[in-house]
């Protein structure tokens, strides 16, 4: 096995697993951004290992992606489905498990890519066990996220703590956005090191069909008027704002409009919950018959849905950076989303798509009716336009780049670990 550490990586993703399928429960974004990044980052020579929590008996230990990458799943708690919220006490096992599999081995990592407040303790904790470094994607911040949720966990005073920490100890902080910086900053601490990398797209697979071709395919009328949502059912996701929007539309009646509400749901969990609520708001509403709620989009065509759509919704209550967002407008769809966050960096309005404030129905009804009211040659420019901004800053081998050619400057020695190798001062 090769035991070089330069071009060696580990991610750590305790609750999001980079080998699921995208779409089960609170599988997401985050999830896409590891496995992505992971894979990127091998076709650029890394030696990549993704860890994760394994969530279920019959999920294998060891998924190989790439030759040289791969998902590792410990065994952190029972091997079954534990809510984020409820994870933490688990941690310390997952530390172990880390180091074992570092001895098993007979490698060490020496930097550690942390996602979610859950992992960052995990890498401290491997920090202060035998001196790793540690990069860190916070993905949400508590800070921000509990202003806009009606319960706040009792896991919050710990989170909020252990975030602001990570933020002043870790070598560097991965903003995806120069809003999420700007939340660091302000609401979390004035200390620490901050880089700004995006996350990024398929810019091939995404926009590799045209709307006619994806419509075909899909069986959508051509005439349609079709707007899509991308997602987890869970009340930030903000989709009650979309459905109570489009049931607002001055459109309907004069257009044949089609509301896509595309996501994963299993029956008694939380996602699953939302989804029957989601769904007796259209009920109420009157709009069963122009709703459709087709499940899970797996990777073999979710591209067609972008592509099929004329305005992709995104109404989160927050979002530090927001992927529907740029796989959307990597499909030269125009966007309508929440004025919140990293939307309001991927985002630019009137060119790209247009903002509206969150939970703000008639704003989103508005914004939604001015996209599907362009003619075709307008919608057109706004859509490649939006491609265009997604191959300048948002693919998978530019964020990859970015962040490899960070691992390195990190894992450069000092001029003090040069003189002294075993010293190691932690904070």
């Amino acid at each position: 096995m090769n035991t070089s550490n330069q071009k060696r990586i580990a991610l750590i993703s305790v609750h999001g697993d980079p080998a699921i399928e995208i779409g089960k429960e609170e599988a997401g974004g985050q999830n896409v951004y590891v496995r992505q990044v992971g894979e990127a980052l091998a076709k650029l020579g890394w030696q990549v290992d993704m860890f994760t929590r394994k969530a279920s008996a019959e999920d294998a230990r060891i998924v190989e992606h790439l030759p040289n990458c791969r998902t590792i799943r410990l065994t952190a708690g029972p091997e079954e489905f534990i809510s984020r919220d409820n994870l933490f006490p688990y941690l310390p096992e997952f530390v172990e498990q880390v180091l074992k599999f570092q001895a098993d081995e007979g490698i060490k990592y020496t930097l550690f890519h942390t996602n979610y407040w859950l992992s960052s303790w995990v890498g401290m904790q491997l920090k202060k066990r035998q001196g790793s470094k540690q990069v860190h994607t916070y993905h949400s911040l508590g800070c921000v996220k509990y202003k806009s949720v009606s319960t706040i966990p009792l896991i919050a005073k710990t989170r909020l703590e252990v975030e602001k920490t990570l933020l002043e100890t870790a070598e560097r902080v991965v903003a995806t956005s120069p809003q999420e910086k700007q939340h660091m900053r302000s609401l979390v601490s004035s200390k620490g090191n901050i880089d700004i990398i995006p996350c990024g797209t398929d810019i091939h697979r995404f926009g590799s069909v045209s709307q006619e071709q994806a419509r075909e395919i899909l069986g959508i009328d051509k005439e349609a008027a079709v707007v899509l949502y991308v997602g987890r059912f869970d009340r930030r996701k903000g989709i009650e704002t979309l459905v109570r929007a489009v049931g607002q539309s001055q459109l309907r009646g004069k257009k044949d409009i089609k509301l896509i509400i595309g996501g994963g749901s299993r029956p008694g969990q939380s996602d699953g919950l939302e989804r029957d609520r989601i769904e007796e708001i259209v009920a109420e509403l009157g709009m069963s018959d122009m709703t459709i709620f087709p499940g899970r989009l797996g990777d073999d065509t979710l591209h067609n849905y972008y592509a099929a759509a004329d305005v992709c919704v995104v109404p989160s209550h927050y979002e530090p950076f927001g992927l529907v967002a740029i796989e959307a407008m990597a499909s030269s769809t125009p966007v309508v989303a929440s004025d919140v966050g990293g939307l309001q960096f991927t985002v630019v309005p009137e060119e790209t798509g247009l903002l509206a404030p969150p939970k703000d129905d008639a704003a989103f009804a508005e914004a939604i009716d001015r996209i599907l009211s362009l003619d075709p040659d307008d919608r057109n420019k706004m859509g490649r336009a939006a491609r265009k901004r997604v191959e300048k800053m948002f693919s998978w081998e530019g964020v990859a780049t970015q962040l490899g050619e960070l691992y390195e400057e990190l894992q450069k020695p000092s001029v003090e670990e040069e003189v002294k190798p075993k010293a190691v001062a932690i904070a």
